[in-house]
């Protein structure tokens, strides 16, 4: 071999790791497919989109290993037979993971220096995160509906049922103390308080006091209410695990308002395991994320609040953020509703993650930077 040969030879297999260490810090899935359908290149960000690994993947027919994703089979045939560029960021789902995750595809021609059309360069984008987003400020919308029209429904009960408890107040006086008919005034009095608390949280969905930001130690909240909480569950077999990632900084917050909104999803997870169980409250920072497209990405606090117990049923999961929706007999159904608008407000995601004997889930995401 010349020595211009070898030289040449070792200026290309720089040039190709080169490339291929471009590719493989892309944050976006890329595959590669060649003409005649077989797969010649795909990084680790397509490996974790598709769950196929890069060994199972290079060298097999694109056809039979994405035979399910009908839509991505011909975006790829199409661009390989015409030549042009198809983008679709709305319809496709990639399944091979065993679960289904939305993605935005791109498929590109793979062209020779001469323009040679030789293949097609697909390139797939994990759009969960934004998938849920779209579904958080549905919601949102839901529930500025609904709250608007409580307030109004609220201020219309208020006065009278003021009226009722005065009465029944007035009414207990006039009765002997040892009179039976005093239990029917108490219980008058009870109810009433019982609606005028669910009044004043209607109040607060519909027209919220405004944030008071201020510095925030996530860990310090925390943290008293697992020790609050940890007396409270005094003579029931429950444990409470903590996982907090030190290097988290303080966060421009209102810290009331992050007390009531992790304090309710906490004792919620206790009253969910009943006398036995575990409790695991973590947190630790996603970086790089973006809450919408036009938004630029930021770095976010999660924290996970997980319990072991039954669950949450598939068609109860739907619905727990509704106003009014409850699986308990004496909740309200508004705690979560104030929790997901007490998320909104800071700027954050709320989601839950529930399968029926397999407990559940509740992670907040908060931006570390307000």
């Amino acid at each position: 071999m010349l020595p211009s040969e070898s030289t040449e030879r070792e200026t290309q297999k720089l040039r190709d790791d080169y490339y291929a260490t471009v590719i493989d810090s892309v944050g976006d899935g890329v595959i590669v497919i060649s003409s005649s359908g077989l797969i010649t290149l795909c990084n680790p960000a397509a490996e974790e989109i598709t769950g196929f690994s890069r060994k199972q993947a290079q060298g097999a027919s694109f056809n039979t290993l994405f035979a399910l994703e009908t839509t991505l089979l011909q975006m790829v045939s199409k661009t390989i037979h015409t030549g042009i560029t198809i983008s679709d960021h709305e319809n496709v789902v990639v399944r091979s993971t065993g679960r289904v995750t939305p993605v935005a595809a791109t498929c590109y021609p793979l062209l020779e220096g001469s323009g040679e059309n030789i293949g097609a360069i697909l390139t797939l984008k994990d759009i969960t995160y934004i998938r849920e987003l779209e579904a958080a400020v549905r919601q949102a919308d839901r529930l500025s509906t609904l709250g608007t029209l409580a307030a109004g429904l609220a201020h219309e009960v208020k006065n009278p049922l003021g009226g009722i408890k005065g009465a029944a107040q007035l009414l207990e006086r006039e009765f002997d103390p040892n009179s039976e008919m005093l239990d029917y005034t108490r219980v008058m009095i009870r109810e009433t308080e019982r609606i005028d608390h669910i009044i004043r949280e209607l109040l607060e969905l519909a027209s919220p006091r405004g944030l008071r930001l201020a510095p925030v130690n996530l860990h310090k909240i925390l943290g008293d209410i697992l020790l609050l909480q940890g007396q409270a569950v005094a003579g029931r077999t429950i444990s409470f695990c903590k996982h907090f990632d030190p290097s988290i900084p303080d966060i421009m917050a209102d810290e009331e308002m992050l007390t009531r909104l992790f304090l309710n999803l906490i004792r919620n997870a206790i009253d969910a395991m009943g006398n036995h169980g575990s409790l695991t409250v973590s947190s630790r920072v996603l970086g790089d994320f973006r809450m919408a497209q036009n938004q630029r990405r930021s770095r976010m606090v999660a924290i996970e609040v997980s319990d072991d117990g039954p669950g949450i049923p598939a068609q109860d999961l739907e619905n727990i953020w509704t106003p009014f929706y409850s699986t308990k007999s004496s909740g309200t159904g508004l705690g979560l509703t104030i929790c997901h608008k007490i998320v909104a407000e800071h700027r954050g995601m709320i989601k839950v993650e529930s399968t029926t004997g397999h407990g559940t889930k509740f992670t907040v995401l908060l931006p570390l930077i307000q």
